[in-house]
């Protein structure tokens, strides 16, 4: 979410041209492949046990930490009854609190497309199950 990111408190959209903003977004959204195919053998599982242990420290010692993670989603965001990557605060009692980012058209848009992908497959699990 570019419109919400920041460098030493700078807006990124002042430190970067918009096609340098765009290609860093797509390079992230193919991030874990690009790892993969550079490791050639083995998988992406560097990045999130990382990100597994920053979690796991925010609950276990109560840090109130903001951190992007899967959370249940309400109402937040316009979504309902989904498990959703979204920022929130992490804490004793686990996912304290979903973060909800004033987000650009464009972002809201992108992010509508991930949910739908949640739900679609949410629902071909629910019809395998049937």
């Amino acid at each position: 979410m570019p419109s919400c990111t920041s460098i030493g408190g700078i807006p990124v959209s002042q430190l970067l041209d918009q096609d340098r903003l765009e290609a860093i977004v797509e390079r992230t959204r193919k991030g874990g492949a690009e790892i993969v195919g550079l490791l050639k053998t083995g998988s992406a599982y560097y990045a999130p046990a990382a990100a597994t242990a920053q979690m796991v420290e925010a609950i276990v010692r109560d840090k109130k930490r903001l951190l992007p993670c899967a959370a249940y989603c309400e109402s937040e965001y316009g979504v309902g009854g989904y498990y959703v990557g979204v920022p929130a605060i992490l804490g004793s009692g686990g996912v304290e609190r979903v973060v909800e980012l004033q987000l650009s058209e464009q972002e809201r848009s992108d992010f509508q497309k991930s949910v739908e992908a949640v739900k679609n497959l949410v629902q071909t699990m629910n019809d395998l199950m049937e």
